[in-house]
This record gives C-alpha cells, sequence and structure tokens, in this order.
C-alpha cells in the first residue's frame, strides 16, 4: 500500500521491488513519519535482498540430510592409556609453543540478551559466580589475561556482539576497566541481522512505523563481520594463525585449551570442534556426523527423532557427539572462505517476533508466528580440507547459561561451577563436603587469576585441608589466608593422573617468549607429532 507522497520520497526502483515481491506494506506508515524515521526505514529496506528472502521462505528444508546418509563422525576419544595419555602430553607441549610464540587469539561470540534468563542487558553482563558474583563477561576476560600472563604473550580478544547489545557490552567492559585487560587487546564486532516473516504470508514484519522486525543472524554471521570489518587483515598482522570459538553463556570452557589446540595442529586440521556424549536422543544439542566423508553439524531441530534415537551395537546412541560450540579455525581457512565469497547456508526457525498490527499497535504473539533465518558457523566444517572433532567431559567444559529455571540455568552452572572446583580440590588432596549424589554440598569458586586448571592449582597449594563452607579463592595472594583457617585432612591425596608434580609443564619454568604484542609477523609454526592418531 503506497501513497503519492511515498513514491515521491522512496527511489522508483525501491517501491517496485517492494511491490513485487508483495512487501509495499512496509511503507504503509510513511506519511506519518519524520525525516530521520523515513531516512532510517528507507536505509533498512534497501539494505535487504528481498529476492533471496523470498527464495529462503519458500524452501521448506534449506538444510535436511536424508537420516541414511548420516555416519558417526571420527572422534578424537578421551586418554584410557598410557599412550593416549602420552598423545595428549605432546599435544599439550605443541599448543603450548603456540600461546607462548603469541599465535592464538579469541573469538568470544556474545550476542544474546538474557531475555530468557528474566534479565534486562546482554547476556554476558549476568553474574554467575557461585560466590563472587562475577558476570560470564568478567570470568572469560580473566581467563583470557591469566593465560596471556601464564605464557607471557597476551590473546587478542574479539567479542562479537549484535546490534542489540553492541553499545551496553561496551559500556560494561569500559565501567569495569577491562576485566584487567589491555584495551588494545580487546576487539568488539558486530554480527549482522535477518528480517522475520510472517510465518503464513512471508510478509516483512514491522517492529514499529519505522523499523523492521529484525533479528541477529546467527553465529555464523561471524565469518562475514570478521571479514567485511577488516578484523581477519587486522588478525594476520597480529600475526596470529589461530582461533579459539566459543560462545558466551557457557562458563566452564577451557580457553585456548593447549592441548585441544595441540590436537589441532598435530592433524594439519583447518577446523575443529569438541563434543560431549549426549545425555539423550532429545537433548538439544547439534550432533557431529559424517556425510559423504565430510564431517558435518546436525542441528538438533533438523534431525528426526528416528536418527537421533538409532543405537550402535553396544546399545549406545549411534550418532552420541554432542557439539558444546568450542571450535578452533586457522585464520588461513577464513581468509580462504572470505575471499571465495563463501556463504554459509541459511537455517530457519520459527519463532515468537513482536510486531505492529494493521492498526500500527504492538502485538506479543503468545505462539509462533514468524520465520527467522539464522547461519551458523558449524557449517564451515564440509568446507574445511581436514576436519578433526575432539571428545571432552561435560563436568569439566559444559554447562551453558540458557534458561531462568530447572535445566541449565543459574542454579544448575553455579552448581557445575562447584563441582568442576570441587574435583579440582580433591585432586589437592582437599576433601569436599558432598551430597549423596556426589554434588559439592557448599559453593565453591576458583578465579581464572589463581589457576586455570586442575594441575596450576596442585602447584600453587601446600598440604591437605577440608572444605566443608563455602569457599572462595579469588586472586593468589588469598590462598594462604583463606586455606588456613580449614581444618587439616587426615590423609593427603595425590591424584596427578600418572605423573609427579614435577614434571607438569609451566610457564614458571620457561623463558619469556620474544614477541611484541599484536604485532609480531606470522611465524613457520610446526610440531606435527608421529604418535598422533
Amino acid at each position: 500500500m503506497t501513497t503519492p507522497s511515498t513514491t515521491e520520497e522512496v527511489d522508483a526502483p525501491l517501491v517496485a521491488l517492494l511491490a513485487a515481491s508483495g512487501q509495499e506494506h512496509a511503507l504503509r506508515w510513511w506519511p506519518e513519519l519524520t525525516p530521520s524515521q523515513r531516512q532510517r526505514l528507507h536505509q533498512q529496506l534497501a539494505g535487504i535482498d528481498l529476492e533471496q528472502l523470498q527464495r529462503l521462505f519458500r524452501q521448506t528444508d534449506l538444510t535436511a540430510t536424508p537420516d541414511q546418509a548420516l555416519r558417526p563422525a571420527p572422534v578424537l576419544r578421551l586418554a584410557r592409556t598410557f599412550e593416549d595419555r602420552e598423545r595428549d602430553w605432546q599435544a599439550r607441549l605443541c599448543g603450548e609453543m603456540a600461546l607462548k610464540a603469541g599465535q592464538v587469539a579469541v573469538i568470544l561470540v556474545a550476542g544474546g540478551q538474557g531475555t530468557r534468563l528474566g534479565f534486562e542487558g546482554p547476556k554476558g553482563t549476568y553474574p554467575v559466580g557461585p560466590l563472587s558474583g562475577k558476570s560470564l563477561f568478567q570470568i572469560h576476560a580473566e581467563k583470557v589475561l591469566a593465560l596471556g600472563r601464564r605464557y607471557n604473550a597476551p590473546l587478542p580478544l574479539y567479542v562479537m556482539t549484535s546490534a542489540e547489545n553492541d553499545a551496553d557490552t561496551r559500556s560494561f567492559f569500559d565501567e569495569h576497566e577491562w576485566f584487567g585487560l589491555d584495551p588494545d587487546q580487546v576487539v568488539f564486532f558486530t554480527q549482522g541481522t535477518m528480517p522475520a516473516l510472517d510465518r503464513e504470508t512471508g510478509r516483512l514484519l514491522l517492529a514499529a512505523k519505522d523499523r523492521l522486525a529484525t533479528s541477529p543472524d546467527g553465529h555464523g554471521g561471524v565469518l562475514h563481520a570478521l571479514s567485511a570489518g577488516g578484523h581477519l587483515a587486522d588478525l594476520a598482522r597480529r600475526g596470529i594463525e589461530y582461533l579459539f570459538y566459543y560462545q558466551v553463556d557457557n562458563p566452564l570452557v577451557m580457553v585456548a585449551d593447549p592441548t585441544y589446540l595441540g590436537h589441532h595442529i598435530e592433524a594439519v586440521a583447518e577446523m575443529s570442534l569438541k563434543v560431549v556424549p549426549k545425555l539423550s536422543p532429545q537433548e538439544k544439542l547439534g550432533v557431529a556426523a559424517e556425510v559423504d566423508g565430510r564431517v558435518r553439524i546436525i542441528e538438533y531441530s533438523e534431525l528426526s527423532p528416528e536418527a537421533a534415537a538409532r543405537r550402535d551395537s553396544d546399545g549406545g546412541l549411534e550418532l552420541w557427539a554432542g557439539s558444546i560450540a568450542v571450535h578452533i579455525f586457522n585464520l588461513s581457512f577464513l581468509e580462504r572462505l572470505a575471499a571465495e565469497g563463501t556463504a554459509l547456508p541459511y537455517h530457519r526457525a520459527v519463532k515468537k517476533v513482536p510486531h505492529l498490527d494493521e492498526h500500527g499497535r504492538l502485538v506479543h504473539p503468545d505462539r509462533p508466528n514468524a520465520v527467522k533465518f539464522e547461519s551458523f558457523i558449524f557449517d564451515a566444517l564440509p568446507l574445511a580440507r581436514k576436519a578433526l572433532v575432539v571428545a571432552t567431559r561435560r563436568a569439566q567444559e559444559f554447562e551453558p547459561l540458557k534458561n531462568a529455571e530447572g535445566e541449565n540455568s543459574p542454579e544448575t552452572v553455579r552448581q557445575a561451577m562447584s563441582n568442576l572446583f570441587a574435583a579440582w580440590l580433591n585432586s589437592a588432596g582437599i576433601e569436599v563436603a558432598r551430597r549423596a549424589d556426589g554434588s559439592a554440598a557448599v559453593p565453591i569458586e576458583i578465579s581464572p587469576l589463581l589457576a586455570l586448571d586442575a594441575e596450576e592449582f596442585r602447584r600453587r597449594l601446600h598440604g591437605a585441608e577440608r572444605v566443608t563452607e563455602p569457599l572462595l579463592l579469588d586472586a593468589p595472594a588469598e590462598v594462604g589466608g583463606m586455606l588456613s583457617k580449614l581444618t587439616r585432612a587426615r590423609d593427603r591425596m595425590n591424584i596427578l593422573g600418572g605423573r609427579s608434580a614435577g614434571s607438569i609443564p609451566s610457564s614458571d619454568s620457561t623463558a619469556p617468549a620474544d614477541r611484541t604484542a599484536f604485532s609480531s609477523p606470522r611465524r613457520e609454526h610446526k610440531c606435527h607429532a608421529d604418535i598422533f592418531c
């Protein structure tokens, strides 16, 4: 529906294109808009590929894969034998070489809001520390800071935001003095958006009279955002070879895990992913599968119930490997995709989207009314010359924050963090009060600035203690004072995975890397161990 004033002030080709695609209703309130509002709406409409939108809307199975084509992906399993442990040891040394050489950067995907948590603001600002109340952002930033200190090579942190939370995210970092990071170490970049379409008609939905209803274009938008913003070139300038990628809602992530990184390098992979065994066929995790000889992730919503429930000869799930959205990319791989103009496919999702009705009133639907389109970064897997899948333990690395109550809620995330730190205490010979189900009976929190893993924690402690009350260890200087208040246990445990404490690699025993932060040229890095399998 257009008016004379509309066609006079909007580019004629755009008006014609809107009419041809049945989207002229987007200009319904044009006569009521101010000049600035008209400019905003015009720019938004002009930036949309209407033909692509209609094509995507008509395609009901954008990324479907036949069940019979799905095979379990080859997975590097958890260490069970001496040879496996030796393999992991060599991989860790290899990964540490890359970290010391300043060849690793971190990509933190943080475009989401805390809406499902009943929280206003970016999800990364949510206070999740069991005792400290630290935000997700602070926990992740402190891990990056601690890694830089451990390997004497600060890691650049690239934070992908959305149009909705970019300003708030930047302000949060600034207000908290960048959590100890150098501001030059942190780069923010914003993912793109896609319009939402009416589920029944495919018509554009309006969030306001001068604004379309849009949503972030998915974590697959990281590829275009990095390329379009010049960040791939910036990463190359910094001497980066490997990008560690993960999502903000998982505080258990082992950021830039050197063993994982080493396996990626040893395998000469271009892209890697971590997986955990699915708890059930219905768990909402994409699964790693092999299709036509290529590793892929099949999104849970696109996996048929029959395929999800398929069993192997041992009675376990055939497609058991659930992705935890932790990847490593070679920078050269992303550069190649960008140079070739590779566009990752879109997936469709039916969601509830607030919109204006025909009278200009904002409607909050009580059922899914709209189609959203998102691209997923894991769809780059089959484009890699070699992809690697690595198994990890859920209790050590995966408990995402997604819901206000129930599973994946603040309660379960804080409990998972306490359980992890309780395991660290146990491995250092410190008893922890437990519930009947084995979970930690008291909240426990250990700052990344004190220790990034159980091995580092053991190196920092002396003697054995017993924890029966809430325990917060927030900085190295606090260790002695905090633990001296606890009662000493009778027997000292010594759980070191078959190695003596003195054999654990540490940045304390190595010379600082000869490197100028963020400006070193690319270096040749080879450590392809023969024992990799």
